[in-house]
């Protein structure tokens, strides 16, 4: 049987349009996915829409539609923007899917009732609307949440808790010795600094009418709707069978959980790192090996916001550039654990550069005078002998330590190398003195392109595709990545 590798985005809030933010995270994924199945692994990636929550049926009123309608649009835009990436997921998760979604989600609720970990009282606190989240005081910055800029609502209502506090110690235990991996080391030290602080248990669900019954009811208590987190963070279990009474689906789970990789930003890692693992110990459940904790997309230095104008459209970006022209500037020009900025300018600044000038511009060189010059296409058995051990290890590092925009230089770093090949050997004019070494140079140019075209696959899959079918027939492509003025 193949190693198994299970990969899961977060589910996407559909209380608007997806942004550019909403496309790193898929890219990044999708990239690992590709990379982990060339592995010969079989891989289940999982994407979806979190569809529950107050501020999803604010949204809905506020632009006068039903909620049901309202959440059905916006998730198709999140479907089509997938398509449009050219995301492979094997699957894509709703958590207002009452058939897939919420036996799942009930039936550990259930469980953690049979553990003794939830019960009813009083909430007296303040809530972040935008982080659909219970906040502290003390997380305020001049009273206001750090994410959303605003003041959150004070609430007082009797609902159920959770025992997070239960399982503090354990947590941290499991974090300290790496068996639940957080990624960067930064975002690790964080969360054992907030459990050294102090984790108190937490409010676990809501008033039925004051979400007006929008939500996964809790199990027995037609009063009380699933707090938001509780629900969507069950769509990791629920997407692949868990809760589920047929035994395809039950078998489905027992193959692929734990996950091997949650991708997530890092306003929402918190909740991976204390709520879902403690949930899942409450329930006696593997907890997941790893969370990438990705940061933000900045425009000009600033957080990208309607109200501040500097919102970049992915599908406007897509249409005008190219599906793999967003997966480079995403995967490249923005490092996987930092924050990272993006301007029209910019975009266009590293397309001509790298892809157009720099890429495309190889590829159009190479399969022109392979072309002109090379009967047939090369074949495998005429590979030159080439020492590729270093790029190769190089390559498998960044990779197993999710160091994606290293990958890509490494890639751009072997395109350089190639272009000061082509200058010295200058094969276009040493064809008409020396034939057999102008035809030499070539095949290993052609080779080389192969190459490249191969550590694309995970990153530019529609680009290395068009590379392989331009040297597998001889003939070169038509420009991958028209200039841009």
């Amino acid at each position: 049987m193949r190693e198994k590798f299970y990969i899961t985005t977060a589910i996407d809030y559909v209380n608007a349009p997806p942004h550019l933010g909403h496309a790193l995270e898929k890219v990044q994924a999708d990239a690992i996915a590709r990379h982990q199945r060339l592995l010969n692994k079989e891989v289940y990636f999982l994407a979806g829409t979190d569809e529950h929550g107050i501020k999803i049926v604010r949204s809905a009123r506020d632009a006068g539609k039903n909620i049901e309608n309202f959440v059905d649009e916006n998730f198709k835009k999140f479907e089509q923007l997938a398509v449009k990436l050219n995301i492979s997921n094997d699957d894509f998760i709703r958590t207002s899917d009452k058939k897939r979604h919420w036996p799942g989600a009930q039936a550990l609720w259930k469980k953690l009732i049979e553990a003794g970990d939830i019960y009813k009282s009083k909430y007296s606190g303040y809530y972040c609307v935008g982080c659909e989240a219970y906040v502290k005081e003390g997380d305020l910055i001049n009273g206001k949440c750090p994410y959303h800029y605003a003041e959150p609502e004070k609430i007082e209502e009797e609902n159920y808790f959770f025992r997070l506090s239960r399982y503090a110690d354990e947590i941290k235990k499991r974090i300290e010795s790496g068996d639940l991996k957080i990624l960067p080391e930064s975002r690790k030290n964080e969360i054992l600094a907030m459990i050294k602080q102090g984790i108190e248990d937490i409010s676990f669900s809501r008033l039925k009418e004051k979400l007006f019954g929008w939500g996964v009811p809790v199990p027995d208590d037609n009063s009380q709707l699933m707090y938001v987190w509780c629900d969507a963070l069950a769509n990791y279990v629920s997407a692949i069978g868990y809760g589920s009474a047929r035994n395809i689906d039950i078998s489905k789970f027992r193959k692929f959980w734990p996950a091997d990789l949650h991708v997530i930003g890092k306003d929402i890692f918190r909740f991976h790192a204390l709520i879902w693992p403690a949930m899942l110990m409450s329930a006696k459940l593997p907890l997941p090996k790893t969370l990438f904790v990705h940061g933000f997309i900045l425009s000009a230095g600033k957080r990208m916001s309607k109200t501040l104008g500097n919102v970049i459209d992915p599908f406007d970006l897509i249409e005008r550039y190219g599906a793999d022209a967003v997966r480079y500037y995403l995967l490249r020009e923005i490092t996987p654990f930092e924050d990272g900025d993006i301007t029209e300018e910019k975009f266009k600044e590293a397309y001509n550069a790298n892809l157009a000038n720099g890429l495309g511009n190889l590829v159009a060189r190479i399969m022109k005078m392979s072309e002109q010059y090379l009967v047939r296409p090369t074949t495998d058995d005429q590979r030159p002998t080439t020492n590729n051990k270093n790029i190769e290890k190089q390559y498998s590092d960044f990779m197993d330590n999710f160091e994606l925009n290293k990958v890509m230089d490494l890639i751009w770093q072997k395109i350089s190398e190639m272009d000061l090949y082509i200058q010295k050997t200058q094969p276009f004019k040493l064809i008409k003195e020396d034939e057999t070494r102008a035809k030499e140079i070539l095949r290993e140019l052609v080779f080389g392109l192969w190459d490249i075209a191969l550590m694309l696959k995970p990153f530019l899959p529609g680009t290395s595709e068009k590379i392989i079918v331009a040297i597998q027939s001889n003939k070169m492509p038509e420009a991958l990545f028209p200039r841009k003025d």
